[in-house]
């Protein structure tokens, strides 16, 4: 009868050791993982900017104090001047009270111009935000043509993330 017993707690150690070295290899290795941030979505997301016809993003970059720096493209058919823009993570704030009036950029067909702008969050704040880390947001410019004089509004979306 000792005997076994002694079998039956043999074979439950052997059972237990053989289960627990497994798990604490999976334990190592979802750590691992962890750590490599496999499990953080933003860092595989692309980045990019999504303006209407007759517009697109040639650069963008984002800084951790809201700064971003958007290289635009003009495509239309006729020039153009820039009178407005502004970026934040609520479209309903995109131009609203918190637009930058530029002294109206001039962008003949085919130009390109650099707009400096602070992008604002979902509240309405200036933008703070950890290097590498993925910002969503909505882009918004005000315009006229230069031919008509009309005044037109573009909205696009930018995914970048900070550096």
């Amino acid at each position: 009868m000792v005997r076994t017993f002694v079998h039956k707690a043999q074979s439950a150690m052997e059972y237990l050791l053989t289960y627990g070295w497994a798990f604490l290899i999976i334990a190592v290795v979802l750590g691992a993982m962890f750590a490599l941030g496999i499990f953080n979505p933003g860092q595989f997301a692309g980045q990019e900017c999504i303006l209407p016809a007759g517009f697109s993003c040639l650069n963008y970059f984002l800084s951790s104090n809201g700064q971003l720096i958007v290289n635009l493209i003009q495509a239309t058919q006729s020039p153009l001047n820039i009178t407005g823009y502004n970026c934040s993570s609520v479209p309903t704030f995109v131009l609203g009270p918190n637009i930058v009036v530029a002294n109206q950029i001039y962008m003949p067909i085919g130009a390109n111009a650099s707009l400096t702008m602070t992008c604002y969050n979902n509240v309405g704040n200036v933008l703070s935000i950890q290097p590498g880390q993925l910002y969503v947001g909505t882009l918004g410019f005000n315009y006229t043509e230069s031919a008509t004089g009309f005044p037109h509004v573009a909205y696009g979306k930018i995914a970048v993330k900070a550096t």
